[in-house]
Formats: structure tokens, C-alpha cells, sequence
């Protein structure tokens, strides 16, 4: 059934509360697109989901920034790269508990979430998606999405477990953000080439970017737990 949507002749995009309505969503959960400077923020699985069907059935292109949040400009240059080539830019901010081994820092790891949304709203990112671990990982959860092989060298020798936190994870992200590029820095370059290889091997239908270092002015690559460092 061909169905005639009314377009916003300011933006040329479909009428987002006639659109979900003729997908069934309910209309007062539609997020609709940004029409001021103001980034919204989603904590919630099936809202982010939602949001995402939508702009999607629009078809606009979606771009992804998932990170754990305290911002430097390494993130940033990822929101510019992303703001560039797609339609819409989503950033996530979650710190993930499933990579992170017994004795390190998942506790003490910085967080700041009213910075990152005001840079977050510098970079123009549309929406900020930060849900709980709870939201992540509700009671009853028993998956996990593990890459073989390049996982067990380097960085993976000596934390056991790490990138299989970190596979699930981004797994999970893709599956509720649905983007179509997602970008990555070239500073944990070992995580790229598992993402990479987890894309390519599950079918997963979208472009992975890696982005180069940002580096500090005495050449240390940038980092959010550069802060632990002192002077």
C-alpha cells in the first residue's frame, strides 16, 4: 500500500508524528529531529531504538560515535568526522563494567555527563545515548559475542576477558543505535581491527572508520584517563 507522507518544506524530510503513526509506533515516544542546538539525550534501550527506526525509515543516514564518555578532543575529532557524512550523529556514553577485569579501574574511571553533553552539543551531535547498566545488562543476561584469535595477543594477553567485553558491547550499541558508519580512533588500534573483524564476520550491515591519534602537545596520544596522570 503506497502511503503519501506530508514533507517539512523547511527540511525536506517526511512528517515524523504522520510517519509514526503509519509505522505504528506511538506517536508521543517519536523523537523527533532537532530543530535547535539542544542535543537530546536517551537513556532508554527501546527509546534509542525507536528514535533510530525512525530516522531510519526517513532515510537518513546515521552516523556513530560510541565512547565511555569524559570527552577529549580525540572524541571530538571522531563528532567531526561523523557530523561531515551522515544525516544524523549519535554519541553514546556508557562505561562498559563487562571489560574491565578484577582490580581495575571501572569504579574510579572519569565521568562527567554534563561536560560531554556541552561538547557534545559543540560538536552538533544530535543525540547523546546513555543508558544504565541495567539498561545494558538487565537481570537474566547470558550473551556474550567473543572474536577469536587477534583477541588473545597484545593487550589481550594480559587482560583476559577485555575484548570480549568490549565485542558485546559494541555489538549491543549497533543493534540499538543502528548506524550506518560508525568511527573508531586508530589509538586502540588492536580494538579496531576486533571491531572490524566482528563486522565483518557477523554480516553486520554498516562501515567502520578508524580515525588517527589526536595527540597532547608533549606527543602523548590523548586519553580519558590521561587525568590520573600528574604533572
Amino acid at each position: 500500500m503506497k502511503t503519501n507522507l506530508v514533507v517539512d518544506e523547511v527540511n525536506g524530510f517526511p512528517c515524523y508524528e504522520q510517519l509514526a503513526r503509519v509505522l505504528d509506533y506511538p506517536v508521543a515516544r517519536a523523537r523527533l529531529p532537532r530543530s535547535d542546538s539542544t542535543t537530546l539525550t536517551i537513556t532508554s534501550v527501546a527509546e534509542m531504538q525507536q528514535w533510530s527506526r525512525l530516522q531510519k525509515a526517513a532515510g537518513r543516514r546515521i552516523a556513530f560515535v560510541p565512547t565511555m564518555g569524559f570527552l577529549h578532543q580525540g572524541h571530538l575529532s571522531l563528532l567531526e568526522e561523523g557530523r561531515k557524512n551522515a544525516d544524523l550523529l549519535v554519541l553514546s556514553i556508557f562505561v562498559n563494567p563487562t571489560q574491565f577485569g578484577v582490580g581495575e579501574d571501572y569504579e574510579d574511571y572519569p565521568r562527567d555527563l554534563e561536560a560531554d553533553t556541552a561538547l557534545a552539543e559543540q560538536a552538533g551531535v544530535d543525540v547523546i545515548f546513555a543508558p544504565q547498566p541495567s539498561q545494558m545488562y538487565p537481570g537474566g543476561y547470558a550473551s556474550r559475542v567473543d572474536v577469536a584469535g587477534i583477541t588473545d595477543l597484545l593487550c589481550g594477553a594480559s587482560r583476559p576477558g577485555h575484548f570480549g567485553g568490549v565485542t558485546t558491547v559494541v555489538s549491543k550499541l549497533f543493534n540499538i543505535v543502528l548506524p550506518d558508519i560508525a568511527y573508531f580512533g586508530n589509538k586502540d588500534f588492536q580494538q579496531l581491527a576486533i571491531i572490524r573483524r566482528m563486522v565483518i564476520d557477523l554480516n553486520m550491515p554498516l562501515e567502520i572508520v578508524g580515525i588517527p591519534i589526536v595527540r597532547e602537545a608533549d606527543g602523548l596520544a590523548m586519553s580519558s584517563r590521561n587525568s590520573y596522570l600528574s604533572a
